[in-house]
């Protein structure tokens, strides 16, 4: 699971055809490249074309220095890259000739979605197709790997296997999954493997995110301000008002000077604080010092030293910066 902006996680899974040591070094090169896409926001089918294309070099022997043995288990690796956001209560999901997770929803109902069927890393795939699901609050997702695939069949099988899992392990996912393995082992054969992610869903309740539409008129900044202390104190967050005004400011600011409407401010209170501001420009912004006659150009710059982590990510609308701040333990919300 990789964190991503405004709340959201990656969930990942990987097959490749190898075994031992050349599995690990086939699953870590992947997965480095996986994880420094993962931090640029892209899209998961943007992700898996990428790794393709990565894949492809390897294997071409461009500036690779890795044993030939190892680079060509990489052809012919799956991969299965999914996004949830929990405001939205939607996972999207790609997948590299993976096979897609299983969904239990909270009333037990439990189905595989169909899943566009790519072909596996290194074999070509021009284009990458995803898949949008909206999930109820509570739904848990089995994600598994080549193993299951053949210890149990067929989709109805295994999603036979995760409905069984989820009346007799109760509420606990750590209980899910340990029912899980317990279960699909004994139909393992002896020189197969298999890798389980199993992962249940939370919604980030309205009252946790608030969101204003953004004038394009720079006095208007001020107001924004006082709207955004007022809602911390709602918050009872008064010890990031310096920072967070701050914040909330110069990006405001920036979006209005720089950028295109429709303009919007979002706050979201969840294990971080997370102010972001989204504009229908897609100008890359760029942090820099100002020098000391300078009279501007010191927003970013400002951001990234009060934030303990910041970021754009790019959509078909525009582009979002964001920038998030860790809470005081006694003002961090349950999970």
């Amino acid at each position: 699971m990789i964190p991503l902006s405004s709340a959201r996680v990656a969930l990942v899974v990987s097959d490749v055809p190898a075994s031992g040591m050349q599995a690990t070094v086939c699953i870590g090169l992947i997965g480095a490249a996986v994880r420094a896409l993962a931090e640029l926001d892209l899209a998961p089918e943007e992700v898996l074309a990428r790794t393709d294309d990565i894949v492809s070099r390897f294997t071409a022997g461009q500036g690779n220095k890795w044993p030939l043995s190892f680079v060509e288990r990489l052809v012919g690796a799956t991969y299965l890259y999914a996004v949830y956001d929990p405001i939205a209560r939607r996972c999207v999901m790609a997948s590299a000739g993976h096979p897609p997770p299983a969904v239990a929803d909270p009333d037990g109902s439990v189905h595989v979605p169909e899943l566009p069927s790519n072909r596996p890393l290194g074999m070509g795939e021009p284009v990458f197709e995803s898949l949008d699901l909206e999930l109820a609050e509570g739904s848990t997702l089995l994600f598994y790997t080549g193993g299951l695939v053949r210890a149990c069949r067929t989709d109805d099988a295994i999603a036979g296997l995760l409905s069984r899992a989820m009346r007799q392990s109760g509420p606990s996912i750590k209980d899910a999954w340990r029912v899980t393995v317990d279960t699909v082992t004994p139909l393992l054969a002896a020189e197969d493997d298999l890798a389980l992610l199993v992962v249940r869903t939370r919604a980030l309740s309205g009252d946790r995110v608030v969101t204003w539409e953004l004038p394009g008129d720079p006095a208007a900044v001020a107001g924004i301000r006082s709207l955004v202390l007022q809602q911390l104190d709602q918050w009872d967050l008064g010890s990031l008002d310096f920072t967070t005004e701050l914040i909330a400011s110069e990006l405001v600011t920036n979006a209005i000077r720089y950028g295109r409407e429709p303009m919007q401010l979002r706050l979201i209170y969840d294990r971080i604080l997370i102010c972001e501001v989204s504009d229908g420009s897609s100008t890359s912004p760029h942090i820099r010092r100002a020098s000391a006659t300078d009279e501007g150009g010191r927003g970013l710059f400002l951001v990234a030293n009060c934030a303990q982590r910041w970021g754009v990510r790019y959509t078909n609308q525009g582009k979002t910066i964001w920038a998030e701040q860790a809470l005081n333990t006694e003002a961090t919300p349950e999970p």
